[in-house]
């Protein structure tokens, strides 16, 4: 299960319900926050997420509105939180504007707080049994730009009637199997895997793209994802400002998602000069199952159910009774 959570969903500035791009994704013990713009520790705080094990950074790339908030971030943990690392990954000029950043925010002070810069390059950043994380170039205004596709690896799912016809008993035995390892029973018989697990099943992918300035070159990346989630920027009739700036309309984004084969889009970086309804409206024309995401919207993808969407806001927005 993926749980994504936008935190801010405004292009270049903030508006008055929109903050600056930051979004959270949650998945068992991991907590990766996808890019920090200003004012993002606020968000996370109204969100009711908090800052436990918030210690990995995903930057998509290194322009000012995804990456300023990391500087309160730091200072935050540094002084208040007990987070002993923070771990920055993003293309090598983003992490030296954060550097720079951190050189501001501490000046010539040691910070509280390790952090741990580490330059991305396209390919496997995370793996584990269940969880693979690679990161893909993308065009954005000559800069080092990414994006950043989340996988459940596939899996043979195991079938407990099989395993109690052929008498294999609970526990480490059947836990062995699952691992795809061949057992012997205490009877002496050797079980293999095949003999209880079913067909393989694909895992659910989440692909992840920040500001972009063509699509045609992302087909391949993020094919097949559950959910694709990148940027709007402008509508249509404003395509050549979105080109001049390196940017995306709705209806590129949609075309992308259809060309893709994905199942779900989620549209943010939305201007302040369109509403949410305008930008859906395009895009939901060329590919029917779109959302275009507000500040605090969570999206839950679960393998085999439909997309979740709900609305976190005020989560964490309770306050101390005051002192007499």
């Amino acid at each position: 299960m993926f749980e994504l959570i936008f935190l801010g969903t405004s292009a270049s500035a903030p508006s008055s319900h929109r903050g600056l791009s930051a979004a959270m994704l949650l998945h068992r013990e991991y907590r990766f926050l996808i890019d920090c713009g200003e004012g993002t520790q606020r968000q996370i705080l109204r969100s009711g997420l908090g800052f436990k094990r918030l210690e990995r950074v995903l930057l998509t790339h290194g322009h000012l509105d995804h990456i300023l908030g990391l500087g309160g971030l730091a200072s935050t943990f540094g002084r208040w939180e007990a987070i002993e690392e923070m771990v920055i990954h993003g293309g090598p000029a983003a992490l030296g504007r954060v550097r720079e950043l951190m050189r501001v925010v501490f000046g010539a002070a040691e910070a509280k707080v390790n952090i741990g810069y580490y330059p991305v390059q396209p390919g496997i950043l995370l793996e584990d049994d269940i969880l693979r994380l690679t990161a893909f170039p993308v065009e954005h205004r000559r800069t080092e730009a990414f994006g950043y596709l989340f996988e459940e690896k596939a899996r043979r799912p195991f079938l407990p009637e099989k395993a109690a016809a052929l008498d294999v008993p609970f526990g480490p035995i059947r836990r062995d199997l699952v691992a795809g390892q061949p057992v012997v029973l205490p009877d002496g018989r050797v079980v293999e895997p095949e003999e209880v697990l079913g067909e393989e099943v694909p895992g659910i992918k989440l692909a992840f793209v920040g500001d972009a300035g063509r699509v045609d070159n992302l087909i391949s990346h993020v094919a097949g994802a559950d959910l694709l989630c990148i940027e709007a920027t402008y509508l249509d009739e404003e395509r050549d400002t979105a080109a001049d700036f390196g940017h995306l309309t709705a209806k590129q984004s949609a075309w992308l998602a259809r060309e893709a084969g994905v199942k779900h889009l989620v549209l943010h970086h939305i201007s302040r000069r369109y509403s949410g309804k305008q930008i859906q409206e395009e895009a939901a024309a060329i590919f029917p199952e779109t959302y275009c995401a507000r500040d605090f919207d969570l999206f839950r993808l679960v393998k085999q159910k439909p997309l979740e969407r709900q609305d976190v806001r005020g989560r964490g927005e309770s306050e101390p009774a005051p002192s007499s």
